[in-house]
């Protein structure tokens, strides 16, 4: 990124960074319902459910996080989507700018604002009885998988946000992401689950990253789940933001 890409995309991130700052509730209503979800679970039906040893708030945090950037990155797609309905982004073609700016401006906001939303969660999570045996290392290696994970699924919002035909249409895409938890590891072991239902479970991304970071949290080995979810990110990354890029191309021209 040259110095001229680097400062403009630091001014437009400001930019949307004061946004944010003004709409807090965004980030707590973001925050909410997978905090309901984990009481819920752990709560209600968590005396139900087998974890393998481990409290079951432990088991389930890992899962839960995941739910929540998939949840935050709908605001990405709405934010981009009403700046192009309001025109700003014809204001800032018309300035001495670099294009990609504006882009990666909204993609660092997503990541500042699920960063906040991840602590808040984890917090809960701790009143509620989550305790770790992670070293530094580790806590670093689950920040690394979250962003990597946020980011990959943010530029999927990019798309959205700039192809989507109304404001319900950008968020509305984030809906089969928010879903496919449930069918992981997030809740429940794939152990117990049908053989159709097990099979698709341990074969989509949100098991292996699921396992590599409750491994994280629980001090043990990762192995090779951690590659796993480290090629389901970066694969999803990088043809989200090739795709991202060439629709911004046809959409500004």
């Amino acid at each position: 990124m040259s110095t001229h890409v680097y400062a403009d995309t630091v001014a437009l991130t400001g930019r949307s960074l004061r946004h944010i700052s003004r709409s807090v509730d965004t980030i707590i209503t973001t925050a909410l319902t997978p905090i309901a979800l984990l009481l819920l679970f752990v709560y209600v039906f968590g005396g139900a459910i087998e974890a393998g040893g481990e409290s079951y708030v432990s088991y389930l945090l890992p899962g839960i996080l995941l739910i929540a950037i998939a949840s935050g990155i709908a605001y990405t797609a709405v934010r981009l989507f009403t700046d192009l309905q309001s025109g700003i982004f014809e204001r800032f073609h018309s300035m001495p700018i670099a294009r990609s700016s504006v882009l990666w401006a909204h993609v660092l906001t997503s990541l500042v604002a699920n960063g906040i939303t991840v602590v808040i969660i984890v917090g809960v999570g701790l009143l509620m009885g989550f305790r770790t045996s992670a070293g530094v290392g580790a806590w670093l290696g689950v920040a690394g998988i979250l962003a990597l994970f946020t980011l990959a699924l943010t530029w999927l919002a990019v798309i959205a946000g700039l192809t989507a035909k109304s404001v319900d249409g950008a968020a509305g895409f984030s809906y089969p992401l928010i879903f496919l938890p449930f069918i992981s590891s997030a809740f429940v072991p794939t152990e117990t689950m049908p053989g159709p239902v097990r099979w698709f479970a341990e074969n989509q991304p949100v098991t292996s990253i699921v396992d590599s970071i409750q491994h994280l949290f629980a001090g043990e080995p990762v192995g090779s789940d951690l590659w796993v979810a480290l090629g389901w990110c970066v694969g999803i990354l990088v043809v989200a933001y090739l795709a991202a890029m060439s629709a911004y191309r046809r959409r500004v021209g």
